[in-house]
């Protein structure tokens, strides 16, 4: 018997090892998510956090390539929350991810209430919202609204909550726009380092479109601006490699 789609398409990502519902209309994930999870460091064992899962992918193509994870997610839309919980139970991934419907912008201890304790994580991480709330057009589609542009809080309130939850000595690692790094650099100052940049470029010649940010808590070494990453060649066709991360799933180090 087929599972009832009710609206949703049934993608494939990283070669077909992760099947990903999402709605046919409204916030769909793209290779932004796969290229976030690749870059985190993760190693079997440790605890990670997401803000902003929706529709769980990042966190699915991470656990796909680091076994034996424990994942928090947190979701503020309840029905994105609710749609990645059915990603990860069919992709077999529920002793691992935890998805959680809050706001990562709610007061400390309702946030240490519900299991996101201050210096707890290995790893956090997040592709926020590209955009402040009333910049720009406006999805009329409420949860696509929601997934573009900060309903509360800000890039900042998001990089704060990260930093707070993060063990001393992890990572946080954001894909963001290029644009946004004057607003990025100054949340991290102070509070971690050995920040290190790669800029994404969809093709040859072209600007830089995705940023790869990743950075120390309570660490002095200082910036990197590493090699950027070219996705697509005169083809069309996705350069060697962004093919391993995209299909075989391989990780990106910095």
């Amino acid at each position: 018997m087929s599972e009832p789609l009710d609206g949703l398409s049934d993608d494939a990502f990283l070669d077909g090892k992760i099947r990903l519902l999402q709605p046919e209309k409204g916030v769909r994930a793209g290779i932004d998510a796969v290229f976030l999870a690749a870059a985190i460091p993760a190693r079997p064992g440790e605890s990670v956090l997401e803000a902003g899962t929706g529709s769980g992918v990042v966190s699915l193509c991470l656990c796909a390539r680091v076994p034996d994870l424990k994942v928090t997610g947190i979701e503020i839309q309840t029905e994105a929350a609710g749609l990645a919980r059915r990603n990860i139970k069919r992709n077999g991934f529920d002793e691992n991810i935890h998805i959680i419907a809050a706001d990562i912008c709610a007061p400390a201890q309702e946030l240490f209430a519900i299991g996101v304790a201050a210096d707890s994580f290995d790893h956090v991480f997040a592709n926020p919202p590209y955009y402040r709330k009333g910049t720009g057009r406006a999805s009329p589609l409420p949860g696509k609204a929601i997934a573009h542009a900060h309903e509360t809080g800000d890039l900042a309130q998001w990089i704060r909550f990260l930093i707070r939850s993060l063990k001393p000595g992890g990572t946080i690692t954001l894909v963001h726009r290029p644009e946004s790094l004057g607003r990025i650099l100054p949340e991290l100052e102070g509070r971690a380092g050995n920040i290190k940049l790669v800029p994404l470029f969809p093709k040859p010649g072209a600007p830089s479109h995705r940023l790869l940010v990743q950075a120390t808590k309570a660490n002095r070494a200082p910036l990197q601006i590493l090699p950027g990453l070219v996705l697509q060649d005169e083809t069309r066709s996705y350069c060697a490699g962004a093919d391993a991360i995209l299909r075989a799933g391989e990780g990106y180090q910095f």
